[in-house]
């Protein structure tokens, strides 16, 4: 199996992503049974197929002198992954919408750019560590301030909750509207949990550049994925679970966000 994964090339997953635009490109030409099914799959065939030359790539360690993904090239192919993975999202949310005439071009351009940035020499482990490190610090902190903002969106939500149900809105004493914190809370989620992501993906590559491994047994790390897979099952809890009590689910969300 691994035999096959190291045939994956560059023109995999972007002749996949290619075909997802021409599907898409069809629309204009009027509607075709099983189209969005097809878009669906081979965006999945593409990611999988960009990750697994990605994790390849990061598998074969860094250099003596040179860094983990640590090239313009390979920032390249991360950022257009991160594009792709945020229009399959959005995609499966609204099929009916034409984003992929927008995220589409910008995918393949930014693949296209790592291919014609592939010569440059990469940056030295010191200096990847450095940027890592930073990418994962700023993502950290990102994550935990959006927590923290879909903590307290949750109580005023219960408050103003509670507030309206006793007819004591009225008052001098303004809150959001309830439609508002619903929203707030579930973007600060998402918010979260994308940069929580990042943060551990980005404190990974860092280890392996400091240290050509991951101490995945130690404090910090477990804390970190934790972390994520608590956010992870509070936004799937928002975007799959619906209590017949709105104010129930708001309990449910504030809790995930303390947590």
């Amino acid at each position: 199996m691994l035999t096959i994964l190291r045939e994956i090339s560059v023109t995999c997953f972007f002749t996949s992503y290619l075909v997802v635009l021409v599907l898409e490109l069809l629309r204009v030409l009027g509607r075709f049974p099983g189209r969005g099914l097809l878009v669906i799959v081979m965006t999945c065939i593409g990611l999988f197929t960009h990750m697994a030359y990605l994790l390849l790539r990061a598998s074969e360690g860094p250099g003596r002198d040179s860094g983990l993904l640590a090239s313009w090239s390979d920032w390249s192919l991360l950022l257009a992954l991160s594009l792709m993975l945020c229009f399959l999202i959005l995609y499966l949310r609204r099929p009916d919408t034409i984003i992929s005439f927008f995220f589409l071009p910008a995918v393949l351009g930014l693949i296209g750019m790592s291919v014609a940035l592939r010569d440059l020499a990469p940056f030295s482990r010191s200096e990847a560590d450095q940027v890592w490190r930073t990418v994962h610090g700023l993502a950290m902190m990102a994550g935990s301030v959006a927590v923290l903002i879909g903590f307290l969106a949750g109580v005023m939500y219960l408050v103003q909750s509670w507030r309206l149900k006793h007819k004591r809105a009225g008052s001098s004493f303004r809150l959001p509207t309830l439609e508002s914190l619903d929203r707030l809370n579930r973007r600060c989620l998402i918010a979260s949990t994308s940069a929580v992501a990042i943060g551990v993906v980005a404190g990974v590559v860092m280890n392996l550049n400091r240290w050509g491994e991951v101490g995945w047994t130690e404090g910090g790390v477990l804390f970190s994925i934790l972390l994520l897979v608590w956010l992870i099952v509070a936004t799937l809890i928002e975007f799959f679970y619906e209590p017949a009590s709105h104010g129930r689910k708001a309990v449910y969300l504030t809790l995930a966000s303390l947590g």
